[in-house]
This record gives C-alpha cells, sequence and structure tokens, in this order.
C-alpha cells in the first residue's frame, strides 16, 4: 500500500502529490474510507490566524455554499497491479483508533508492505536533485535503504503519525518503509521537482514504470520560476548559492567551514 498524508510531512505537497501522480490512469476501485469524526479538531480557540489552520475549508458563490471540506481518508485498490492506495489528511487525535482503522484494512486487502512517502524543509537548494531518507519497521528491512539509495534517516524531535505507523506495523505482521525528501526551505507550494524525485524512486523500488514526463515539463517551468523570482531578492540569491556550493561539496566529499562548526560543537 502506498500511503499518502496531507499535514505535517506534506510539504510542498509531496506527500499527497506523488500518490494522486501515481493513481492518475489506473483502472481504482474505491475500496474504503475512514470517517473524519473524532479525529480532527474542526476549531481551535486563540488567533484568527491559529483558528484557520484547523476550521474546514469552504466557498461561496453568488450567495449559496458551493463547497465544505471535512478531512477526507480514502482507500484505493488496483487489483490488476496488486497495489492500494491510501490518501488521508494525518490526525489531530487518536492516533491508536486511527492507525487502528489502517491496519485493519490493509489485513482486509492482504497488504504486506506499506510504504510512506513524505516531506520536510532543509538546506537542498531548489536547482539541485532533492536528497531522500529512509526509515524502516524492522531492522531486517534495513537493506533497503541501500539497495534503494535511501540515507538512513537520523532525526529527534517532533513525531508525525507516519512514525507511529512504522512502530506499530509490525504488531499487525506488517512491513514498512517511510521515504523523506528533503525540500528547500526557503519555499512554499507545490514543489513538482520533488514529486517527480519521488515518483522516479518509486518505480524503481516497486520495478514498474510509471511516466514522468508531465512532472518533468512542470519541474523545468516550476525551476525557472523560482530561479527568476531568487534572482530578484539579493539576500535570498546569496543563501541559495551558499546552499548550492555546500550541496556540491557534499557530493565530492569536501568538509565546508559549517561541517567543523558542527565538528566543533560535537566536542563539546
Amino acid at each position: 500500500m502506498l500511503l499518502a498524508l496531507t499535514g505535517w510531512m506534506d510539504g510542498g505537497m509531496v506527500s499527497s502529490g506523488t500518490i494522486k501522480h501515481l493513481m492518475d490512469g489506473r483502472k481504482l476501485s474505491r475500496v474504503g474510507h475512514i470517517e473524519p469524526s473524532g479525529f480532527y479538531i474542526d476549531n481551535f480557540p486563540g488567533p484568527m490566524e491559529v483558528a484557520a489552520l484547523f476550521r474546514p475549508h469552504v466557498k461561496y458563490e453568488k450567495g449559496l455554499v458551493t463547497a465544505f471540506e471535512l478531512a477526507s481518508n480514502e482507500f484505493y485498490a488496483d487489483p490488476a497491479a496488486n497495489v492500494a492506495f491510501f490518501l488521508g489528511k494525518e490526525p489531530n487525535l487518536d492516533w491508536p483508533r486511527f492507525g487502528g482503522c489502517l491496519f485493519e484494512v490493509c489485513q482486509r486487502l492482504g497488504v504486506r508492505r506499506i510504504i510512506f512517502m513524505g516531506s520536510f524543509g532543509g538546506r537542498v537548494p531548489h536547482t539541485r536533485e532533492p536528497r531522500m531518507y529512509g526509515s524502516v519497521s524492522d531492522s531486517e528491512l534495513l537493506p533497503l535503504l541501500k539497495q534503494h539509495d535511501l540515507t538512513p534517516g537520523d532525526y529527534e524531535g517532533p513525531g508525525s503519525f507516519a512514525t507511529y505507523l512504522l512502530v506499530e506495523s509490525p504488531k499487525h505482521q506488517i512491513e514498512m518503509l517511510s521515504i523523506s525528501v528533503e525540500i528547500p526551505g526557503y519555499l512554499e507550494g507545490l514543489n513538482p521537482l520533488s514529486i517527480e524525485a519521488v515518483s522516479r524512486r518509486l518505480a524503481r523500488i516497486l520495478d514498474v514504470p510509471i511516466n514522468v514526463d508531465k512532472l518533468r515539463k512542470a519541474s523545468n517551468s516550476w525551476e525557472q520560476q523560482v530561479t527568476e523570482a531568487v534572482q530578484k531578492d539579493d539576500n535570498l540569491a546569496a543563501t541559495v548559492r551558499k546552499l548550492e556550493e555546500q550541496y556540491d561539496n557534499e557530493l565530492i566529499g569536501v568538509k565546508t567551514d559549517e561541517d567543523d562548526d558542527d565538528d566543533d560543537e560535537d566536542d563539546d
């Protein structure tokens, strides 16, 4: 099952955008859903800017409500390809019950492995191939990371629902691989370059052909537009050049001044 979650790890819409691309053009059957009630905070006290992050998105046209969007959590299956898809929203509440619903559907469909795709903001410049990191649910699966050119993840901090699933999946006799792509921390909005990169990597992992022509065209246009915008901001342009230098030096194993600073901190 390929799994995507909007919210915490969907920067650049890499999680949701990748799975939507992989679902496009398939003969899919909708095989289930998770009701949103009890899993999400629809109203949060505080300033409007904070409350707006939780309230459902609505749309009015000429005095009529034309859209009222509650969280959607849908399961689809492509029996011919022996693959299932889950596209949902990371729950705010009751992770164990939400996870239980997801694992129950996996058991009914005979899913043996879950692959999650997500993203995080980092130091990669928009002009370079995004770096990808991987985590697995069991030590026996660690060879998968090397096999698929995924850097083993090292992280400590706030956790995601995907991490919860990594912890819980062995209890349900299901393997899980989590892929996290590093996207430029200085950008917001759709990132087609990273969606293309993850789609290509998944094509290798699943050993299936995936057409990325449309994504490649969108990636080229996106990179050009971002570059033009960056060049209009001297400070941001200088930051991007520095990130490019660091990225290239890491590829060829050159130690940067920033790396030296990190080593000094480690020595302390």
